[in-house]
């Protein structure tokens, strides 16, 4: 079995180390407003559960929830007992998701609230890595709100780790980064508008999360390229990347997608 035990790396200048995939679980907390190409059952704790020992097995280390993530958070809480000290937990702050809307609140009380809310629901004492996760207005929001603040607070508190954003523009992952730890930047094969974020993560040890690696199920290529393997070799050419977060709760998916990232991170044709 190829795993990722061996092939974990730095997160920036954190001092996490996380493995080079990361498994996003979206799908394990909502199932409106995603989009996806196909439609999905979410699956129930049993199925879960397995997922998750598939992936501690396959050496991935690194999980991504967020509050917007439906019940994402309360379900991992239990479903991750005992094993805390295993993963490298992300959350985040700024998008609720509530009656199938998203709405957005990065003020200073809200964004307190909502990481002590993470807390409680992941059943833990600290979030390694907790990001913005913007509306899109990346600026305004790191300029304007006191969301970069509070975290920073937080982080002085020790209730988390590091922090940075899930953005959306190569100006507000280039602050994000200046003044934080992480920016989480969409980059893939029919989009690559952010690589200035990872340039700049590159040449200042700050870490990158690369979101919608596999263009949120839609990679395709001409006949006879393997779309996941390009996909990932394009994501982990380049020196800034930390990892890249897929959502799949198809164990094979998983499994299949390790075994690509573990081949292409050796060399392997």
């Amino acid at each position: 079995m190829t795993t990722l035990h061996d092939l974990h790396r730095p997160l920036g200048s954190t001092g996490l180390r996380v493995s080079p995939l990361g498994l996003g679980t979206v799908k394990l907390g909502r199932d409106q407003g995603v989009k996806y190409p196909n439609g999905f059952t979410i699956p129930d704790d049993a199925q879960a559960l397995a997922l998750l020992q598939q992936a501690r097995e396959l050496g991935i280390n690194l999980i991504d929830t967020a509050p917007a993530y439906g019940v994402s958070e309360q379900r991992l809480g239990p479903l991750l007992r005992g094993q805390r000290d295993e993963w490298v937990i992300v959350s985040k702050t700024g998008e609720e998701f509530e009656q199938g809307q998203s709405h957005f609140d990065f003020s200073p009380a809200h964004t307190r609230l909502s990481v002590e809310r993470s807390l409680k629901r992941l059943e833990t004492d600290r979030i390694d890595l907790l990001l913005v996760h913007s509306d899109g207005n990346d600026l305004a929001v790191l300029r304007e709100t006191g969301v970069y603040e509070t975290l920073a607070e937080l982080k002085r508190e020790g209730k988390i780790l590091a922090y940075g954003i899930s953005g959306k523009t190569v100006e507000g992952g280039l602050l994000a980064l200046q003044q934080g730890d992480c920016a989480m930047v969409t980059y893939n094969l029919s989009e690559q508008g952010e690589k200035p974020v990872l340039d700049y993560a590159a040449s200042h040890a700050k870490g990158i999360l690369i979101k919608k690696a596999l263009a949120s199920g839609h990679a395709c290529l001409a006949e006879g390229v393997d779309p996941v393997r390009a996909s990932f070799e394009l994501i982990f050419g380049h020196p800034g990347v930390s990892s890249a977060i897929v959502g799949t709760i198809t164990p094979a998916h998983l499994a299949a997608n390790v075994a690509t990232v573990a081949a292409v991170l050796r060399g392997i044709r």
